[in-house]
């Protein structure tokens, strides 16, 4: 389950289900808010705070498929067709969930471990058609469990796309009731084989996870002291430069992932960068302001729009989805107003700012997405890594579909800026526009290269870490992971010189692309 429950954990400072996003307009208009399950942003964009969601994504240990009875007095009576009480294993994502009356709880397992996982959700009201049943989970997204027949069910979480699906095992694996050791070679021994069963860019990496294990465990023994055993392991996957990976150890002991050349984000940075992209909208432009300022609009000269987005999450203090729904919804309506979508003044081309999006829930990013077409399309097919032994089996495709706002929506050209700080969920929403027609021009550079829900587990020493476990997939079938989404129009994003001089190339090139003063890429 992705911890946006929002397992998908983003940044904080401005988190984002995550520990990593940038802030919002301004450095003081940042806000902390919880994670939740869906994209991660990038671990290096703030403090990793404490993962308070699931990922009910990870694979599935051996021991889950054995069946075991796990209690004493366990009864081996099969439930009712539309019952949901019992054991589950989900594919991909390594974890169980048990439902037991109103309670659902989750286990983050692999072949050598059976944790108790960070979920833990209550049923709202009794159950709905088919067995239907809702849980609410505090700090966290509604999971929605429906029954499909006796043996198998679907789990879903409010703020992610996609399911996960669910098969009834015959009770808990016996490992499961008892507490874990706790000593360094055992939590080694978790964390490698939680990457060795979950994680699936090894290849696209070129690392060998068998030879990491054979170099770093010799030096881990019972002495081994938790700042050496902090070090060994984040030695051993710094080298994927990968934004969703992270590992938390306490005060002091804080790593997160990032692709190389990537900048952390300061206030005097923030600052600069909002006097240049001020200095580009030119001077008399007032910009409308939502949420805290992740959302903000303007009107330009030449009809044209400008829409900035810095997060998908977060946009209230009661930090739940339901909130960030109604808050976007909101500033959606105010932009896309029947005048600026249809008759003689209605918009000449949008530009939508994704430089400093930091991530959030990917549903946040579909909603956006459907104001911005008249005509149905995929935007993008996820699927997780479904084999321990082997990283290139996966769940089904999974598709995410845009299907077109009931009401005012925007139907013409479109620049998106983007850069290396347009992490996760920024990433998933740019995906989700390659489909849409016209295609929009990308100005700037490449995206982070982070799309999947992010695996958020914890050790058996009580330390939280975090890893990816999804692709998401073009039409075509190709993936962006690592690389990033790459701009039809290569632009310098934030660079020192010119935000010295408080210039913003890309979205000068957006401008004129858009009146018309710039031929099309």
């Amino acid at each position: 389950m992705a911890t946006h429950p929002h397992t998908h954990q983003h940044s904080r400072p401005q988190p984002h289900a995550h520990p990593h996003q940038p802030g919002p307009t301004s450095a003081t208009a940042r806000r902390t808010t919880r994670p939740r399950p869906s994209g991660i942003t990038l671990a290096a964009l703030a403090t990793v705070t404490a993962l308070t969601t699931l990922t009910v994504a990870c694979t599935p240990p051996a021991s889950a498929h054995t069946d075991q009875p796990g209690r004493p007095g366990h009864s081996a009576q099969r439930p009712s067709p539309a019952s949901l009480e019992g054991v589950w294993r989900t594919d991909g994502y390594g974890s169980l969930v048990t439902i037991d009356g109103r309670q659902l709880r989750t286990y983050e397992t692999t072949a050598v471990s059976c944790l108790p996982g960070s979920v833990r959700g209550v049923r709202t009201g009794p159950p709905g058609a088919g067995g239907r049943a809702d849980f609410a989970v505090p700090d966290g997204a509604r999971i929605t469990v429906v029954p499909r027949g006796g043996d198998e069910a679907r789990l879903s979480i409010q703020d992610n796309v996609g399911h996960r699906t669910l098969h009834r095992i015959a009770g808990l694996p016996a490992r499961c009731h008892q507490p874990p050791a706790k000593d360094p070679r055992t939590v080694f021994d978790v964390f490698w084989r939680t990457y060795a069963e979950n994680y699936p860019f090894f290849a696209a990496k070129k690392t060998d996870w068998a030879a990491v294990r054979d170099r770093y465990r010799p030096r881990v023994t019972a002495r081994t002291t938790d700042d050496e055993l902090f070090a060994i392991l984040r030695e051993m996957i710094e080298p994927l430069h990968d934004g969703h990976t992270r590992l938390s150890a306490g005060p002091g002991r804080v790593y997160a992932g990032s692709r190389p050349g990537t900048a952390l984000p300061t206030p005097a940075f923030l600052k600069q960068v909002d006097a240049a992209i001020a200095a580009g909208l030119g001077p008399g432009v007032t910009r409308q302001q939502w949420a805290g300022g992740a959302l903000s609009y303007a009107d330009l000269p030449d009809r044209l729009g400008y829409l900035r987005i810095t997060s998908f999450q977060g946009y209230t203090d009661r930090e739940d989805y339901d909130s960030d729904v109604a808050e976007l919804d909101r500033a959606l309506d105010a932009v896309f107003t029947k005048a600026r979508t249809s008759g003689p003044k209605a918009l000449r081309g949008l530009v939508v700012d994704l430089r400093l999006n930091g991530g959030g829930s990917d549903q946040l990013g579909l909603r956006v997405a459907a104001r911005l077409t008249g005509r149905p399309y995929l935007a993008y097919r996820k699927h997780a890594r479904n084999d321990p032994a082997d990283a290139r089996k996966f769940t089904p495709d999974e598709p995410a579909r845009i299907r077109p706002h009931d009401g005012p929506r925007y139907t013409g050209p479109l620049a998106l800026l983007t850069g290396p700080l347009t992490i996760s969920a920024g990433e998933t929403f740019t995906q989700s526009l390659l489909g849409r027609t016209p295609a929009p021009a990308r100005i700037g550079e490449n995206t982070q290269g982070v799309f999947s829900d992010t695996l958020d587990r914890t050790l058996p020493n009580g330390w939280k870490f975090a890893l990816p476990n999804e692709e998401f997939l073009t039409a075509d079938g190709r993936t962006f992971d690592g690389t990033g989404i790459p701009p039809t129009v290569r632009t310098p994003v934030f660079t020192p010189e010119d935000l010295a001089s408080r210039r913003d190339p890309a979205l000068a090139r957006a401008r004129a692309l858009l009146s018309g003063h710039q031929e099309k890429p």
